[in-house]
């Protein structure tokens, strides 16, 4: 456990987007006997699944009001977490709180989304709260090293996954994607803004058009953080889905990189996988 993760105030305010991941993170912080706050991303958290835990509902661009609620309910530190579409200038509901520090948010979408998510985190902390990632919050979820399912990568796989890792640590410092598909050495795919399902259904698309020719069953996705990104925010996530992807994109596995990456719903991941004789790896850092 590291240090900022012993010093973990209860409670914790998790600001919820999309998907599984907010409520996951919740249920950690639970069984570590720290309460969660979920502050829901509206149109984007379920409203459903947050309806277990506390919480109110935010618009993407009430900082002013999202500020007031997380001192309200002493949530000194806060986690980002969860799906969220990146939403233009033009579309942010601006409250008094926001447009104060105007100067602030525009700077942050001068750039990627690491640039801009740790650029609203620096907004935050300026106002005396504590931006905090998984690896401090709910450790459990994260991927392990190692082999989790039954398949493990064979040489060729070995290779591709290397190739998979140089290719995106060159492409870390522009805040472009974390991921990338190699197959037989080839470069195949990279991430772009559509993200790894997109970009798996990519990759199937074209094994359909024949413009990929080799066999079913070779090729790797490899995902992980780009090298400058904050790791407080916005890990890669492998998931049920993820496998779903992978097999229909005809590959053999999946590589991520442990401690670093996401693993939601990681029984039913490793279930899928078993089903389609896929294989998962957690990397060494």
């Amino acid at each position: 456990m590291t240090s900022a993760a012993s010093e973990i105030s209860s409670p914790v305010g998790v600001i919820a987007g999309g998907g599984a991941m907010p409520f996951a993170v919740a249920d950690s912080l639970q069984k570590r006997g720290i309460a969660p706050v979920l502050f829901a991303l509206r149109g984007a958290c379920d409203p459903v699944g947050v309806a277990r835990f506390r919480h109110h509902w935010i618009s993407v661009g009430q900082l002013g009001r999202a500020i007031k609620l997380f001192r309200s309910e002493g949530c000194r530190d806060l986690i980002f977490i969860g799906t969220l579409l990146r939403p233009a200038l033009s579309e942010i509901r601006l409250d008094l709180g926001t447009v104060r520090r105007i100067g602030h948010i525009m700077s942050a979408f001068r750039g990627g989304d690491d640039h801009l998510l740790s650029g609203i985190g620096r907004i935050f902390e300026q106002d005396g709260f504590r931006m905090v990632g998984i690896r401090e919050v709910a450790p459990d979820i994260l991927m392990p090293e190692g082999a989790i399912a039954r398949a493990t990568p064979d040489p060729a796989a070995t290779a591709d996954i290397e190739k998979g890792r140089q290719v995106l640590r060159a492409l870390g410092p522009f805040d472009i994607g974390q991921a990338v598909v190699v197959i037989d050495g080839h470069v195949v795919a990279v991430e772009d803004i559509e993200g790894t399902d997109g970009l798996l259904a990519r990759v199937a698309r074209l094994r359909g058009e024949g413009r990929i020719r080799a066999k079913a069953g070779r090729g790797v996705l490899v995902k992980a953080p780009k090298s400058s990104q904050d790791l407080r925010f916005d890990l890669p996530t492998v998931g049920p889905k993820t496998i779903e992807g992978v097999a229909g994109a005809g590959l053999a596995g999946i590589a991520v990189i442990a401690g670093h990456t996401i693993a939601a719903e990681s029984q039913a991941m490793i279930v899928a996988a078993d089903r389609a004789g896929i294989f998962i790896q957690g990397l060494p850092a």
